[in-house]
Protein backbone atom coordinates (compact mmCIF):
# COMPACT_ATOMS: atom_id res chain seq x y z
CA UNK A 1 0.00 0.00 0.00
CA UNK A 2 2.08 3.06 1.08
CA UNK A 3 5.94 2.62 1.52
CA UNK A 4 8.35 3.81 3.96
CA UNK A 5 10.14 6.67 2.39
CA UNK A 6 12.81 8.98 3.77
CA UNK A 7 10.12 12.21 4.24
CA UNK A 8 8.25 9.74 6.42
CA UNK A 9 11.51 8.20 8.16
CA UNK A 10 12.36 11.64 9.12
CA UNK A 11 8.52 12.86 10.68
CA UNK A 12 9.26 9.42 12.35
CA UNK A 13 12.37 10.19 14.07
CA UNK A 14 11.38 13.88 14.95
CA UNK A 15 8.26 13.00 16.25
CA UNK A 16 9.78 10.44 19.02
CA UNK A 17 12.76 12.64 19.38
CA UNK A 18 10.33 15.08 20.67
CA UNK A 19 8.19 12.26 22.61
CA UNK A 20 11.24 11.90 24.15
CA UNK A 21 12.62 15.01 25.27
CA UNK A 22 9.24 16.52 26.26
CA UNK A 23 8.99 13.50 28.99
CA UNK A 24 12.94 13.96 29.65
CA UNK A 25 12.42 17.94 30.67
CA UNK A 26 8.88 18.64 31.28
CA UNK A 27 7.07 15.04 32.35
CA UNK A 28 9.47 13.99 34.89
CA UNK A 29 8.95 16.12 37.36
CA UNK A 30 5.78 14.99 38.01
CA UNK A 31 5.45 11.29 37.67
CA UNK A 32 7.52 8.21 39.30
CA UNK A 33 10.01 6.50 37.87
CA UNK A 34 8.90 4.02 34.29
CA UNK A 35 10.99 1.52 35.47
CA UNK A 36 12.63 1.97 31.44
CA UNK A 37 16.37 2.57 32.09
CA UNK A 38 17.08 5.23 29.47
CA UNK A 39 13.62 7.16 30.31
CA UNK A 40 14.50 7.07 34.56
CA UNK A 41 18.68 8.09 33.92
CA UNK A 42 17.24 11.52 32.02
CA UNK A 43 14.38 11.48 34.63
CA UNK A 44 17.37 11.72 37.45
CA UNK A 45 19.55 13.71 35.63
CA UNK A 46 19.61 18.02 36.54
CA UNK A 47 22.46 18.86 34.07
CA UNK A 48 23.14 16.54 30.97
CA UNK A 49 19.70 16.51 29.78
CA UNK A 50 19.42 19.33 28.58
CA UNK A 51 22.71 19.32 26.79
CA UNK A 52 21.62 15.96 25.08
CA UNK A 53 18.44 17.46 23.78
CA UNK A 54 19.59 21.07 23.25
CA UNK A 55 22.99 19.56 20.92
CA UNK A 56 20.90 18.40 18.17
CA UNK A 57 19.06 21.56 16.98
CA UNK A 58 22.24 23.54 17.75
CA UNK A 59 24.42 21.20 15.48
CA UNK A 60 21.57 21.43 12.43
CA UNK A 61 21.71 25.61 13.16
CA UNK A 62 25.29 25.40 13.09
CA UNK A 63 25.40 23.36 9.97
CA UNK A 64 22.67 25.28 7.77
CA UNK A 65 24.70 28.64 8.41
CA UNK A 66 27.79 27.08 7.44
CA UNK A 67 26.20 25.98 4.36
CA UNK A 68 24.64 29.42 3.65
CA UNK A 69 27.53 31.19 4.44
CA UNK A 70 29.42 28.77 2.11
CA UNK A 71 27.08 29.52 -0.45
CA UNK A 72 27.69 33.64 0.10
CA UNK A 73 31.39 32.58 -0.72
CA UNK A 74 31.34 30.48 -3.89
CA UNK A 75 28.74 33.04 -5.34
CA UNK A 76 30.73 36.44 -4.66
Amino acid sequence: MHSLNAGHLIILVTALFFLLASYAVLISAFVPLSGIQLLDVLAQDTHYKYFVLLIIPTSAYFVIANWVGWQYYQNS
